[in-house]
């Protein structure tokens, strides 16, 4: 049978107060979507769920958001009897971080199943304790034989569409979960900080679309506690809780964590922002990523406060998650001849080729939050990407990424695949040096996904200089196409054990795989 998590689901009267909370209660008449109840009368409860990030072969950080004042204590076992269950005594959730906290577990067997609770006890009394919260993950493997199969996206409540309870919710989470696969990656905008959350929202035909909201979603997020209740507000939807339950999860950021195509030292000139220093803005969110998720480089004592990581998952796999936003460049029209700060900087590029050339992975797949080759514009004039429309010798922030290409082939880094999301919509994009302007690289793919739970938009234009041939893209014709009319997007990635090679497979919501591609192992570049 499969494993169904045992999660006291909250009460929505806790949660939808303000101007909003009468429109929220009459939307919600079969969703336990809202903030957590009181399970035992006065002791702590973990209604928002559990989560569990960065599993390696013998470690993970399991997540969970107390009520209140409370003590996380979590007990692993190989077992749902939690017999001979193994303790871990975590932090003292407080004001200070929301009342989330993590603790991390260490020693764990290689490619086994693990269980796991979490219970939460009152500070002064170890006795009061609230209702355990359940949930399960696979540590990655020690051989190379029993291959590794993991999902992503991005993109989440974004463009005004959030939780409707009329569809399900989220229902797409619990497509995912069925798959059952070893983590999940997201690609970032895990949240749409810059938008606001309406009751109601009128379809191009007619039909209403209706939200779950909450008072941090009536406006633009500014403060800590306006950042905190966006990343809150997903956590309200009953399918994305039990996948976290079931699903460990890789995530980084993008822009829609703090604001529409922000970078560094940014002055807004938005009028729905008070605060016009991007910078106070970034930080105050980061500071509430962490809090919400489970990011081994943003925890504790060994935390150093990047996202940017390698997740390294057993012989076939090394994951390499980058930050593509907090080290860039202003946004510009992107044609400098000299550039050495890029999209990523110059100490995370010095990370990245570190990393790789380390690596005895098969598989060194690279998560850009960003796409390579599509032009994103920022504007009439400037770009948010690496592209900015001119086929020819790299300029700009494609500077930085050539360098990195030509640093893959003369190594002979084999293996190397770039996974992405962003743009709203799903595509497959083929880089060769024969079509391109800059030919010093090895052929090498790039995949798009998403969006989960956002708005769907048209097609990218290509930029010539890294030579991209565009194999497979699914988008509508128009701007904002609403999760009621279009299925939610995700990918597959599955590395077979026995043979090497690695599928990518383009999947909507409904079971349909829309395009697959196999890859051989062993291959400079792919």
């Amino acid at each position: 049978m499969p494993y169904r998590p045992r999660i006291p689901f909250p009460d929505r009267r806790t949660v939808l107060r303000g101007s909003l909370a009468a429109s929220a209660a009459a939307s919600l008449p079969l969703m336990g979507a809202a903030a957590p109840a009181f399970a035992r009368s006065g002791r702590p409860a973990a209604g928002w769920g559990v989560q569990v990030g960065d599993v390696t072969s013998s470690s993970a950080l399991v997540w969970v958001r107390s009520d209140r004042p409370a003590r996380m204590v979590v007990e692993t076992s190989a077992t749902e009897s939690f017999r001979r269950a193994r303790t871990w005594h975590g932090p003292l959730l407080n004001p200070g971080t929301d009342f989330t906290g993590t603790t991390p577990l260490h020693g764990l067997p290689p490619g086994q199943q693990v269980h796991y609770r979490v219970t939460l006890a009152a500070p002064d009394d170890p006795r009061r304790t609230g209702e355990p919260v359940y949930g399960t993950f696979r540590t990655a493997p020690a051989r190379r034989r029993d291959g590794v199969r993991f999902l992503w996206s991005g993109d989440i409540a974004g463009q005004g569409w959030g939780i409707n309870p009329d569809i399900g919710g989220y229902r797409v989470y619990d497509e995912m979960r069925r798959l059952d696969p070893d983590f999940f990656l997201c690609s970032g905008d895990n949240i749409y900080a810059d938008g606001v959350i309406e009751p109601r929202v009128t379809l191009p035909d007619g039909r209403v679309w209706r939200n779950v909201t909450t008072e941090e979603k009536a406006k633009v997020a500014e403060t800590l506690a306006e950042y905190r209740g966006n990343f809150r507000y997903n956590l309200l939807d009953d399918n994305l809780r039990r996948f976290n339950a079931q699903v460990p999860s890789v995530i980084q950021w993008d822009d829609h964590e703090v604001r529409n195509n922000w970078y560094p030292g940014q002055i807004l000139d938005d009028v729905r922002y008070t605060e016009k220093n991007v910078d106070v803005l970034a930080a105050r969110s980061m500071r509430a990523f962490g809090e919400y998720f489970p990011v081994s480089t943003l925890q504790g004592s060994t935390g150093d406060g990047r996202i940017h990581r390698v997740m390294r998952h057993g012989p076939l796999l090394d994951l390499f998650v980058l930050d593509m936003r907090t080290f860039r460049n202003a946004n510009s029209p992107g044609r400098q001849p000299d550039e050495s700060t890029g999209i990523l900087g110059s100490a995370q590029l010095a990370w990245l080729k570190r990393e790789l050339s380390k690596s005895r992975a098969v598989w060194k797949v690279i998560a850009a939050d960003m796409p390579l080759g599509l032009v994103v514009a920022d504007g009439a004039t400037n770009f948010e990407a690496v592209a900015q429309g001119d086929p020819g010798a790299p300029l700009g922030r494609e500077l930085q990424i050539a360098e990195l290409l030509r640093f893959i082939k003369h190594r002979r880094i084999t293996g190397t695949v770039w996974l992405t999301a962003d743009v709203h919509y799903t595509s497959a994009q083929h880089y060769a040096p024969e079509r391109a302007a800059f030919q010093d690289f090895a052929p090498f793919w790039e995949f798009v996904t998403g969006p989960l739970a956002a708005g769907q938009f048209p097609s990218n234009a290509l930029d010539g200089t890294f030579g991209p041939e565009q194999v497979f893209v699914q988008a509508p014709d128009r701007a904002n196409v609403s999760p009621m009319e279009t299925p939610a997007l995700f990918g597959e990635v599955d590395i077979d054990g026995d043979s090497g090679e690695l599928t990518v497979r383009l999947r909507e919501q409904g079971g349909s795989v829309l395009f697959s591609k196999v890859l051989q192992p062993g291959r400079v570049g792919q």
